[in-house]
């Protein structure tokens, strides 16, 4: 399966060592001839939202989407109706919007933690290069699994899964440490 725009790429165990990227699973919101973008699902931030939109009323996680940009903030949700300017990944799941009214949305009960999530930073690739990164065996691609009522928020553990998912080889990565030289 080749990149494309709402499918995710999973890390291979061989770019361990990479800060960025070690044991990602990256949502693709974006793959054409300019480039690709997409978001780390997987990475949690030690701080959250709140700490950066002190007007929220309620606690809501913050995760790192990637090296770039790492100052400026985005959002994946499954509410288009609710939030304008909001951009088709595929399926119910969409990318940004109006972010006042987000917070407005948030603080008013109408939108939930479980239908949005939040990145600093972003994932991103020049022309080709994430093809190249691909046809090198860097990643994985797969069907996108975030189709749900929620946009549910991953963990360490995602990655993990999606090792047990690929079955074969990527069954020793199951439960290798993450720095294999502890092993």
């Amino acid at each position: 399966m080749n990149p494309k725009k709402g499918l995710l790429l999973i890390a291979e165990p061989s770019i361990i060592g990479d800060l960025s990227f070690n044991r990602s699973v990256i949502l693709l919101t974006e793959h054409n001839h300019e480039g690709s973008v997409g978001f780390i699902l997987n990475k949690r931030l030690d701080f959250d939202l709140n700490d950066l939109v002190p007007q929220l009323n309620e606690k809501i996680n913050l995760y790192s989407g990637g090296p770039v940009e790492q100052d400026s903030l985005y959002f994946i949700h499954n509410a288009p109706g609710l939030i304008d300017g909001s951009v088709l990944i595929e399926k119910s799941v969409y990318w940004g919007g109006d972010f006042e009214q987000v917070v407005a949305l948030l603080n008013n009960s109408e939108l939930t933690a479980d239908q949005i999530q939040f990145f600093l930073g972003y994932s991103g690739w020049g022309p080709e290069q994430l093809f190249d990164e691909w046809q090198n065996n860097n990643w994985q691609v797969r069907a996108n699994d975030l189709h749900h009522d929620k946009i549910h928020k991953t963990d360490s553990t995602y990655w993990r899964s999606k090792m047990k998912a690929l079955g074969g080889d990527y069954l020793l990565w199951f439960n290798a440490p993450e720095d294999p030289s502890f092993n």
